[in-house]
């Protein structure tokens, strides 16, 4: 599991409310701090709101009722513009946020505004591709990558700006195992540089290995805040969101049901391997 540093509160968000013209409420009071250096992830059943809730952030969506500060400053008069130079928001689509002629226009556009001379935008445009390993598809329109090409370009268009706080809509969707390890590596490497990062995700088995705080949403509230590997084991509360139990819990479970007794605590992989190695150690030698 990846360890977060907690010291100061860099995002606070208090009483926020927000409903579309449909009339639809996707945010009904709700507060939230994250701290620096801190890696929350946010989940719940499609419609919860929590790409809403992430949208405010960075200003894309204004609260109706209700504050969000960053850095202890209320965002309420700052631009979007602004903002992104601080909150840096991968959306589930990558193709959203992708609209230059060629894979390595897009990274130098992403840095154009970052006050750097050409040379220096040209260094650290080769440096973000070979870290990406998009260096072969430089030339290329962003149109003709794959999927998983397509969001990795999308996460280091918005990584090689250095915000202080990262934001990522369901980042693992689509994406093989090879894909999900790189990010997860990613994440790893932003934490250590002390940002705070935000995971809206479906994927509870990602969740669970990797991300020590869960916030849990429906029908436009939080119903729970805390560690993940508590709250995604209630059955009570998984079934509220709309979500399924971690394959280990099912399994411990299944264990439990023909007679072998797997500890309840089990959450992760690597420690199920290690109890079944075990166990049928035990069960030869016992032989």
């Amino acid at each position: 599991m990846i360890i977060t540093i907690n010291e100061t509160p860099k995002i606070v968000i208090k009483n926020v409310y927000y409903t579309y013209a449909n009339g639809t409420t996707a945010l009904k009071n709700i507060n939230l701090s994250v701290n620096e250096g801190e890696l929350i992830g946010i989940m719940g059943m499609n419609g919860a709101g929590k790409t809403t809730l992430i949208r405010t952030l960075n200003g894309l969506i204004r609260p109706q009722k209700g504050n969000v500060y960053i850095n202890g400053e209320n965002i309420k008069s700052k631009n979007v513009g602004k903002l992104s130079k601080t909150v840096g928001i991968i959306f589930q689509n990558p193709n959203h946020q992708l609209f230059s002629n060629s894979v390595e226009d897009e990274i130098k556009f992403s840095l154009k505004n970052l006050n750097l001379s050409k040379s220096e935008v040209q260094g650290k445009t080769e440096m973000v591709l070979n870290t990406f390993n998009l260096g072969k598809y430089k030339e290329r329109s962003p149109l003709t990558l794959s999927g998983g090409e397509t969001k990795k370009l999308a996460l280091a268009s918005i990584v090689c700006r250095d915000p202080d706080i990262l934001v990522f809509d369901e980042p693992t969707l689509g994406q093989d195992a090879k894909e999900i390890e790189f990010f997860t590596d990613l994440i790893k490497n932003e934490i250590k540089k002390r940002k705070t990062i935000v995971i809206v995700t479906h994927n509870i088995e990602f969740a669970i290995e990797n991300v020590p705080r869960i916030i849990l949403m429906a029908n436009g509230e939080i119903i729970a805040d805390g560690p993940t590997e508590e709250l995604l084991t209630k059955e009570f509360l998984i079934n509220k969101c709309s979500l399924v139990l971690p394959q280990i819990t099912k399994f411990n479970t299944a264990l439990n049901s023909i007679g072998i007794k797997c500890p309840k605590d089990i959450r992760f992989k690597n420690d199920m391997i290690i109890f079944l190695e075990n166990y049928l150690q035990n069960k030869k030698v016992s032989t």
